[in-house]
C-alpha cells in the first residue's frame, strides 16, 4: 500500500479585517494552519515564520521520528518568533496558534497549540480531534460552562497557550495516529470553526468530493456568517496510490501556501461566489494605526503662557532625536538576506523604513539567482531572513549558495544526460559481432574495345 494525500488550502481576509494574519500550507507530507495575533504588524509575521519553518518538513521522514521532528520544528519556529520580537520592539506581544499534520508512511504526527482546529471525517462521521487551549474550554472542562454557554461567552477567544512572545517554553499537544485510506482531515482557523457548526462542517466535508471545492464551500459558509475574522481552511484526503482506478491520475504534489505566508497575502484564495462578491463590496478600507483600537481625542486644555510649552517641546525634540539616533545605530548592528532585482543580496540594517528614511542598505551582492532557489527558500528570501550578526548572515548566504549550486548542478546533469546519445547494449550472453575492416576498393579494369 502506497499512501498519498490529495489536498487543497484556502484563505480569506474576511469581511471586517483589512489584513490577513492567518497562514496555511498543504503539501504531499504536511498540512498546517497558523492563526497569528499581535496587532496589525505582528500576527502575520508570527504565522508566516511558523509556516516557513514547517514547510521544510514536507518530505519523507522516518515514521519513528515524525512526532519529535514536528515538535522540534515548531519549537524552533517559536525561538525565531522570540528573536524577531527582540529585534523589532514594535512587534512585542506577537504570537500564533498552530495545528499541523506530518505524514510518514502509514502514520500521522499531530501537533496543536491554541484554538485552530483539526477535524477528521471517517466513515461519514465528523469528529473534532484537537482541543482548544482557551479560557472558555477550561471552564467547560471544569463543568462551569455548557457548550451552549461557551458559544456566547464574551471571553471565548481568550487563549491560554500559544507560540510567540508570551511563552518561551510552550506546551504542545502531540499525538501519533494511523493513516487510514478514505479519511478526510480538515484543519482550520477559528474564523471558520467559530461560525460554522460541527454538524455543518461534517455535512460539507461528506458531500463535496473535491478538496478545493469543499474548502471553497466552507469559507463561503463562514463569510455568510459575517466573516468577522480571517478564515483559513486546509483539507487533505488519504489515498492509496496502488488502488487508484485505471486512468485516474495521481494527485498533484505541488505545495500550496495561503494567507500571510503567501506572496498574495491578503488576496482571497476562495473561488468567486455570492459571499465572495459581498466580501469585496463590504470589506472596509481601514487605517492601519487604528485598526484594532478606538481613537479618543482629548479636550483642549486651558490657554496658558506659551514659553513653558516651547521649552518642553524643544527638550522633547532633543530626547526624540537622541532616541531616533540610538535606534538607528542599533538597526545598523543587524543584517538580513533579501532580494534586489532577481539576485539574493545581503543587507545591513532591518527591513523597515522610517518615513522616507531607509533603515537598511545593501552591503554585498551574492550572485545567487532567486530562480535557482526552491519555492520555500524563494518565499523566505523574498520576505527577508533576519540575522543577529554579519557572521550569521554570511552563514545564511552560504547555505543558499550551496542549495543554488546543487540545483544548477542537477540541471546541468539532466541536460547532459538528455544530450548524450545512447549505444544499444547487446543482450546478455550474445557475443559481440566483430566489425571487419573495410576492404580496399578494387583497381579499375582496363576498358576493352569491341
Amino acid at each position: 500500500m502506497t499512501f498519498a494525500l490529495r489536498y487543497a488550502a484556502r484563505s480569506d481576509v474576511g469581511l471586517v479585517r483589512s489584513n490577513n494574519q492567518d497562514s496555511g500550507y498543504a503539501g504531499s507530507h504536511l498540512v498546517a494552519v497558523a492563526d497569528g495575533m499581535g496587532g496589525h504588524a505582528g500576527g502575520d509575521v508570527a504565522s508566516s515564520i511558523v509556516i516557513a519553518r514547517l514547510a521544510q518538513l514536507d518530505s519523507d521522514t522516518p515514521a519513528t521520528e515524525i512526532v519529535a521532528t514536528l515538535e522540534d520544528a515548531i519549537l524552533d519556529a517559536n525561538q525565531a518568533i522570540l528573536r524577531r520580537a527582540r529585534e523589532e520592539p514594535q512587534l512585542a506581544g506577537l504570537g500564533t496558534t498552530v495545528t499541523a499534520l506530518l505524514r510518514a508512511e502509514g502514520k500521522f504526527a499531530l501537533a496543536h497549540i491554541g484554538d485552530s482546529r483539526a477535524y477528521l471525517l471517517r466513515d461519514g462521521v465528523c469528529t473534532q480531534i484537537s482541543k482548544d487551549h482557551t479560557f472558555v474550554q477550561r471552564l467547560m472542562d471544569e463543568g462551569r460552562l455548557t457548550p451552549e454557554e461557551a458559544e456566547r461567552h464574551p471571553q471565548r477567544s481568550v487563549l491560554m497557550r500559544v507560540l510567540g512572545d508570551v511563552d518561551s517554553d510552550p506546551e504542545l499537544d502531540l499525538s501519533l495516529r494511523p493513516a487510514r485510506v478514505g479519511d478526510r482531515w480538515m484543519l482550520c482557523s477559528d474564523g471558520l470553526s467559530g461560525l460554522v457548526s460541527l454538524e455543518t462542517i461534517g455535512t460539507t466535508l461528506g458531500e463535496i468530493d473535491d478538496p478545493g471545492e469543499c474548502a471553497d464551500a466552507l469559507v463561503q459558509l463562514a463569510l455568510r456568517g459575517g466573516g468577522p475574522d480571517n478564515i483559513t481552511c486546509v483539507i487533505a484526503d488519504v489515498l492509496d496510490l496502488d488502488a487508484l482506478p485505471r486512468g485516474v491520475e495521481a494527485p498533484s504534489t505541488a505545495p500550496q501556501t495561503v494567507g500571510a505566508a503567501a506572496r498574495t497575502r491578503n488576496r482571497p484564495t476562495t473561488a468567486s461566489g455570492p459571499a465572495a462578491r459581498a466580501a469585496a463590496l463590504t470589506r472596509p478600507e481601514r487605517t492601519a494605526a487604528y485598526e484594532d483600537e478606538d481613537f479618543v481625542e482629548d479636550e483642549e486644555p486651558p490657554r496658558r503662557s506659551r514659553w513653558p510649552a516651547i521649552v518642553a517641546s524643544l527638550l522633547l525634540a532633543l530626547v526624540i532625536a537622541g532616541g531616533v539616533w540610538l535606534g538607528y545605530a542599533w538597526t545598523q548592528t543587524r543584517y538580513y538576506v533579501g532580494v534586489s532585482g532577481d539576485e539574493v543580496t545581503l543587507y545591513q540594517g532591518i527591513a523597515q523604513d522610517l518615513g522616507p528614511i531607509s533603515l537598511s542598505h545593501p552591503v554585498q551582492s551574492t550572485g545567487i539567482s532567486v530562480d535557482d532557489l526552491s519555492t520555500v527558500r524563494r518565499e523566505q528570501v523574498t520576505d527577508t531572513i533576519a540575522a543577529d550578526s554579519r557572521a550569521e548572515a554570511d552563514r545564511i548566504v552560504g547555505t543558499l549558495r550551496d542549495e543554488a549550486e546543487a540545483a544548477q548542478e542537477a540541471e546541468r546533469a539532466r541536460q547532459g544526460a538528455a544530450a548524450t546519445p545512447t549505444t544499444p547494449t547487446p543482450a546478455p550472453g550474445t557475443p559481440a559481432t566483430p566489425v571487419a575492416p573495410a576492404a580496399p576498393a578494387p583497381a579499375p579494369s582496363p576498358t576493352t574495345g569491341g
